[in-house]
């Protein structure tokens, strides 16, 4: 997966990367990751995503549920593709919509994925955010950043 690639690439200093200091604050970026099911659940790769990121001295917060225990943005209950269907009541929303809603709450700044399919279920549920949160991918986030 890219995301070991980056890993492996950051660590043996074959890519350099900048610090993720918020020009603003003068703080680090706080980034989370959001692990696509794939990747952490069925292929179990939970770390190597989260080395490549820490290259940047980012401060990485981590959702409730996340790793093994992620929980899905929707591309793979084939929501991309279709209409999805809603529960009732006030509490009724879009998967991705929820899942996003978890990563805005760590206080991130930005939402990094490892899937393509990933990054358009959480763009899409952060079309409308007023935090200014944005969605990468982990490749985007190390490359903005190499030296």
């Amino acid at each position: 997966h890219h995301t070991q690639l980056l890993s492996e690439l950051t660590a043996q200093k074959k890519i350099s990367v900048t610090r993720a200091i918020d020009e603003t604050t003068g703080e680090f970026d706080r980034i989370t990751f959001h692990d696509p099911c794939y990747l952490g659940r069925h292929n179990e790769i939970i770390d190597a995503p989260r080395r490549a990121l820490g290259a940047t001295d980012a401060f990485i917060v981590e959702m409730p549920r996340h790793g093994k225990q992620s929980f899905c943005c929707g591309a793979g209950g084939a929501q991309m593709w279709k209409e999805e269907e809603h529960g009732e009541g006030p509490s009724a929303e879009p998967v991705n919509v929820n899942r996003f809603r978890e990563a805005a709450a760590t206080g991130a700044q930005t939402v990094a994925v490892g899937c393509p399919f990933c990054l358009t279920m959480m763009s899409d549920a952060a079309k409308d955010n007023k935090q200014g949160i944005v969605v990468k991918d982990v490749a985007e986030v190390i490359a903005e950043r190499m030296g």
